[in-house]
């Protein structure tokens, strides 16, 4: 069977043995690029689910400067929600996709609104995991990746957010069985990652994914992971140099709202 990113065939084997494996993987990463520490000092649900939105399709700096700019122009949820779209997209424009996102802002604040009467998530985290994710995606435009952010980056649960590039590297290391959608790998890590290391397995692969596994042109030669990978088309481990720079690569913008 192949996934729908075109990564292979992969062996079916057993959920024990995924388990086992799967905890293998989250222990390697934290060998070669550190063990990440979650702040004690969590932003708000609803400050997480604007900057998910804002953090799509580009990267973190650009739209950790959109968030930055949105909350220092606006004292207020409300103000923003009465804003013109004109004002907040110019806003928002170094984050990119600043018509589309400035739209699904301020339909997600009027959701929030109409459904709980006021600008506050703060009852989330009363509610279970699967409860949060049903009531967030059904407002629009809100995917299970953004519902799973805010529960793990603002109520600091112990869950395993799947993103595209998680959704590929999960498939690259024969996880998921070829699954097709970020949404199916998010159901089958579920019952695989080791408890208490959703955030640390999430944050890892995201680095990892910037670092080495990149979509193009994997860096499999320096790959911790190059033995537990099944990528029909990786690279010759050739020469190991873990020496890595860290330059830009560990700056999150869901760990800095």
């Amino acid at each position: 069977m192949r996934s729908g990113s075109g990564e292979g065939p992969y062996p079916s084997l057993n959920r024990r043995v995924l388990r086992a494996k799967t905890a293998r993987i989250a222990r390697l990463l934290e060998e070669f690029l550190g063990t990440p520490r979650q702040s004690t000092h969590l932003p708000t649900p609803l400050e997480m689910l604007i900057a998910t939105i804002l953090s799509q399709n580009t990267n973190d700096k650009n739209s950790h400067r959109a968030y930055s700019l949105l909350r220092k122009k606006y004292r207020s949820w409300d103000a923003i929600a009465r804003a013109p779209r004109r004002s907040l997209i110019a806003t928002i424009r170094v984050g990119g996709m600043a018509n589309q996102k400035s739209v699904r802002i301020k339909e997600t604040l009027a959701a929030v609104k109409a459904q709980y009467g006021e600008y506050d998530l703060a009852d989330l985290k009363e509610k279970s995991n699967d409860d949060v994710i049903h009531e967030l995606t059904q407002m629009k435009g809100i995917g299970v990746k953004t519902a799973s952010c805010v529960l793990l980056f603002a109520i600091g649960r112990d869950i395993f957010p799947v993103d595209t590039h998680v959704h590929r590297i999960c498939n690259r290391l024969g996880l998921t069985s070829g699954s097709k959608t970020p949404e199916k790998t998010f159901e089958l890590m579920k019952s695989l990652v080791p408890q208490g290391k959703g955030y640390s397995l999430h944050t890892n692969l995201i680095r990892f994914g910037r670092k080495v596994c990149r979509s193009n042109n994997p860096a499999c030669n320096i790959c911790p992971l190059y033995n537990e990978c099944v990528y029909e088309s990786k690279g010759r481990r050739g020469r190991v140099n873990r020496t890595m720079t860290r330059a830009d690569h560990d700056f999150m913008l869901l760990d800095n709202v």
